[in-house]
């Protein structure tokens, strides 16, 4: 009856120690946001720095990279160059449609150091409507320049578009009591796209101008660089390419936003596109989510935390 009793016994602690091995080797969870970014990197650096961000953490899928304004098969490289190099070369790149007068990217000689047998860059608004059905009601479009390819998504297939989770966007001025709001440039570079989207009724949070003005001074910059892995590598090496000396990290604030919601509250309010490229408040009903103000001592200590990170 004791031997017996033993043998149970056994069993059961085999059992349990087996479901304690299979819980250590179980699948992560599932990224709890998935995302397109739309990008017109290459020009100012903190595009670069916002997709490093998106690629060191875990909870975020991100489907695709599409690229907006001017040269943007060159901005595709770009971003092929830092995925590939990074260990994510599996994530597609777009390109957006190519306007004029292009600009000259100042990461240009990081994009065209790339090898790109093989590589066709599919249409970044083709890309990101098959992404929408497929994935409908659960992405999360972060818009991190102009706003040309939105404006293409919804002159195209209005109905694929509303079927987003929700418009992430880094872009506009708001006004306040002592400050005059001025044009910024994601805006009103193509104002007619802003316009559409402003308008889409499609659930949007923006960062403007008044919350993302992080710059991220010599100390952080040196520690970021001293940091020995392929991605701090590629962003030292843009850095220098930019050529000047203190980034703001204006677009990162989209992705940290996503990670820690406090970061930077927010709050309703109607805000339409005037035919300058303003974002204007109002007192109608709200149609966004705006964050006036950030906790930017968060933001870096987020920031540099997932960068430095040696596993994501």
């Amino acid at each position: 009856m004791h031997r017996i009793r033993r043998i149970h016994c056994f069993a059961i602690l085999l059992c349990l120690l087996a479901q304690t091995a299979q819980s250590q080797t179980a699948a992560p969870a599932p990224a709890s946001h998935q995302i397109i970014i739309d990008t017109d990197i290459g020009d100012d650096i903190d595009d670069a720095f916002a997709l490093a961000l998106a690629l060191q953490s875990r909870d975020i899928n991100l489907l695709g990279v599409t690229t907006a304004t001017g040269d943007t098969k060159t901005r595709a490289q770009l971003a092929l160059r830092m995925l590939r190099e990074s260990g994510h070369g599996s994530i597609p790149v777009a390109t957006g449609r190519a306007t004029r007068p292009p600009t000259t990217l100042t990461q240009e000689d990081f994009a065209k150091d790339i090898d790109l047998r093989g590589v066709r860059f599919p249409s970044a608004v083709d890309f990101a409507l098959a992404q929408i059905r497929k994935h409908p009601h659960q992405i999360e479009l972060v818009a991190i320049g102009p706003l040309t390819n939105l404006g293409d998504m919804i002159d195209r297939d209005p109905a694929t578009f509303h079927l987003l989770k929700r418009i992430v966007i880094m872009g506009g001025d708001i006004p306040t009591e002592t400050e005059k709001a001025l044009p910024e440039w994601n805006i009103k570079n193509d104002i007619a796209a802003a316009q559409k989207v402003f308008t889409s009724g499609v659930p949007m949070t923006v960062f403007p101008l008044n919350s993302t003005r992080l710059r991220l001074d010599a100390e952080k910059r040196k520690t970021i660089f001293r940091q020995a892995s392929p991605l701090t590598y590629m962003l030292t090496a843009l850095y220098y390419q930019w050529g000047q000396e203190t980034p703001t990290l204006f677009d990162a604030m989209t992705i940290a936003s996503l990670l820690l919601p406090d970061v930077c509250p927010i709050t309703p309010m109607q805000v339409s596109v005037d035919e300058k490229g303003s974002t204007v408040p109002s007192s109608g009903t709200p149609n966004v989510d705006v964050c006036l103000t950030a906790h930017e001592d968060q933001f870096f200590q987020l920031y540099l935390q997932r960068i430095l990170a040696k596993h994501p």
